[in-house]
């Protein structure tokens, strides 16, 4: 691991999860909402703002980590997408018990690029938040 990813990876990466969640709200309340022409209009941009920051940490996360990713991440990487393929049974659950009460039209591409770039960065995003990490 070089040093460039074990001085800033940590942080970077779980400031990176924060932002993701953060950033993953938008989509939801949007998708639940029957009526977005009544949010105000800092939501949208606010919404495209915190995307922007997202991409932007997700990026520097994977420049970051990009010559690092080693047998270890990519087992990790591996596991995490097995448990994350069931994200997709899930949300054709949510489509069909809930499926009239969301407006998909409003968050389906929210969550197909915030789900892309999660499976696209995962890897060095392992590597970094693996960086500095305390010994158990």
């Amino acid at each position: 691991m070089t040093r460039r990813v074990a001085r800033w990876g940590r942080s970077l990466a779980l400031a990176t999860a924060v932002v993701f969640v953060i950033s993953s709200v938008f989509p939801v309340v949007a998708g639940l909402s029957k009526n977005t022409a009544s949010f105000p209009k800092i939501w949208g941009k606010l919404d495209v703002g915190l995307a922007f920051v997202l991409a932007v940490m997700a990026f520097a996360v994977m420049a970051l980590a990009r010559n690092s990713v080693d047998k270890r991440a990519e087992e990790s990487t591996y596991r995490a997408y097995r448990v994350l393929l069931h994200g997709i049974f899930v949300m054709l659950l949510v489509f069909f018990v809930f499926g009239d009460r969301i407006v998909w039209i409003n968050c389906l591409t929210g969550f197909a690029w915030r789900s892309w770039l999660l499976l696209y960065a995962l890897p060095e995003w392992i590597v970094a938040l693996r960086a500095n990490a305390p010994s158990i």
